[in-house]
């Protein structure tokens, strides 16, 4: 039976997630990290994507993106799969899918849910219980978003820019907004 076509709009925001097969890790070590993000930044150059906030976890990734054109989420989705998992097999010698099945998107209402999605995706390191606080884990936009540490892989969608007139103003409110669930480490 063929599968259902996605919703792939250029212009609208999506919040995408990929887990590993039958959840197994995906991520081994720091390099597998760095490839990763290598791959985004590149696929992201070349199919127009703008990405606004991501978490690599040990076995899943959530990404927030706003493709241009029509179609180029799954183009940039499609290059990072097939370049990565060529990467791991190879690197691990292992054969086989990584992932478990096709990447889920789903379009954000960015007047209402955006800065909630973005904190969905940065606090997933607290809920798994691997740090105390987002800024503490390296692998996701917790530090560009709290902290104003560079990070060349991000376009701020304009509702983030929203809440300041510099990044200074920005984090500060990025971090008073989510307060209680967000503490971003110290000024």
């Amino acid at each position: 039976m063929a599968r259902k076509p996605r919703f792939d709009k250029g212009g609208f925001t999506y919040h995408v997630t990929q887990r590993g097969n039958n959840r197994a890790d995906c991520f081994f070590n720091e390099r597998d990290y760095h490839f990763y993000l290598k791959c985004m930044r590149e696929a992201a150059v070349k199919y127009r994507v703008a990405i606004h906030a991501y978490v690599l976890m040990t076995n899943h990734v959530h990404l927030l993106l706003t493709p241009e054109d029509d179609g180029a989420m799954s183009r940039f989705m499609q290059n990072i799969g097939r370049r990565y998992v060529r990467y791991i097999n190879d690197r691990y010698e292992r054969s086989g899918t990584l992932w478990e099945g096709r990447y889920h998107s789903e379009v954000v209402d960015v007047e209402q849910h955006l800065l909630s999605c973005y904190q969905y995706i940065e606090m997933n390191p607290v809920r798994a219980g691997i740090v105390t606080r987002p800024s503490e884990y390296y692998w996701s936009s917790a530090r560009w978003h709290g902290l104003g540490e560079e990070n060349a892989l991000l376009v701020d969608h304009e509702i983030y820019l929203r809440l300041g007139a510099d990044v200074g103003q920005r984090t500060k409110h990025y971090r008073a907004l989510f307060s209680t669930a967000l503490c971003m480490g110290s000024e």
